[in-house]
C-alpha cells in the first residue's frame, strides 16, 4: 500500500462505533484507535482522584498524563502512565461524567493532538469517535457517521452492561444517553456533528455485518480512486 489510509467513524453513543470500527479494522488489517477510551480513562482517573469539579486539574492531569491504547484479539486496552484501566472505564459512573469532561476545550485539545500522532505512525487506521472527521483529521480518506434511534441505543448500552453483570434500568440508560447526546451536540468545542461530506449509515435495523460491509464499500471505492490494493479478510 503507497498510501496510508486514514477511515473516521462518528456517532453518537449505541450507535455501534467501537463494534463496528473493530471489525472493520481487523478486516482491513488497519490499526484500531479508540479515541472515546481515551476520554473514558481521564474521566475514570478525575473520578478517583476526586477533581472531577476542577476542570484545570483535569487538564493538568491529562497533559502529564501517558496514554497507550493497545488493539489485540479485538480488544481495545488502555494505560494511562503504565497503569491498566481497561476493566474501569465502562463503569455507570464514567458514563455519567464522561460528556461533561469530555466537553472541556483544553482537555480536548490535547488528546486531538494525542490522537493526531497515534494516526500518523505510519500505518493505515481506523479511529472513531465523536469529532474524528470533522476535527482530528477533517481530510480522512473516508468519513462514516453512524447513527440509530434511542431506544435502539439503550438496548444495545443495557446488554452491554448486562454482559459485564451489571443491571440498569432501560429508562435510566436512555435518559442518560439523551444527555449526553445534548452534551456532546452542543459544547463550544468539537461538538458531535456529521461531516458534510459523510456518508451515513442508520445501524437501527441492521446486523453489525451488514453495516460492516457497507462501511468496507466505502473504504473500497475510495482506495480504486486512489490506485491502493486492499487486503480485506
Amino acid at each position: 500500500m503507497s498510501k496510508n489510509l486514514i477511515i473516521a467513524i462518528d456517532g453518537p453513543a449505541g450507535s455501534g462505533k467501537s463494534t463496528t470500527a473493530k471489525i472493520v479494522a481487523q478486516r482491513l488489517g488497519f490499526l484500531y484507535i479508540d479515541t472515546g477510551a481515551m476520554y473514558r480513562a481521564i474521566t475514570y482517573m478525575a473520578i478517583r482522584n476526586k477533581i472531577l469539579d476542577d476542570q484545570r486539574k483535569i487538564v493538568d492531569m491529562a497533559g502529564k498524563s501517558e496514554i497507550e491504547l493497545d488493539f489485540t484479539d479485538g480488544l481495545t486496552k488502555i494505560k494511562i502512565n503504565g497503569e491498566e484501566l481497561t476493566d474501569h472505564i465502562r463503569s455507570i459512573d464514567v458514563n455519567e461524567n464522561v460528556s461533561n469532561v469530555s466537553k472541556i476545550e483544553e482537555l480536548r485539545k490535547i488528546l486531538v493532538n494525542k490522537q493526531r500522532e497515534m494516526g500518523t505512525k505510519g500505518q493505515s487506521v481506523v479511529m472513531e469517535g465523536r469529532d474524528i472527521g470533522t476535527v482530528v483529521f477533517p481530510n480522512a480518506d473516508v468519513k462514516i457517521f453512524l447513527t440509530a434511534i434511542i431506544d435502539e441505543r439503550a438496548k444495545r448500552r443495557a446488554k452491554e452492561f448486562a454482559d459485564n453483570g451489571t443491571h440498569v434500568p432501560l429508562n435510566e440508560i436512555k435518559a442518560n444517553l439523551q444527555n449526553r447526546d445534548i452534551i456532546d451536540s452542543n459544547r463550544d468545542t468539537s461538538p458531535l456533528k456529521q461531516a458534510l461530506d459523510a456518508v451515513v449509515v442508520d445501524t437501527s435495523n441492521v446486523t453489525i455485518q451488514e453495516q460492516v460491509n457497507t462501511i468496507i464499500d466505502e473504504v473500497h471505492k475510495t482506495a480504486n480512486k486512489l490506485g491502493i490494493e486492499l487486503n480485506i479478510n
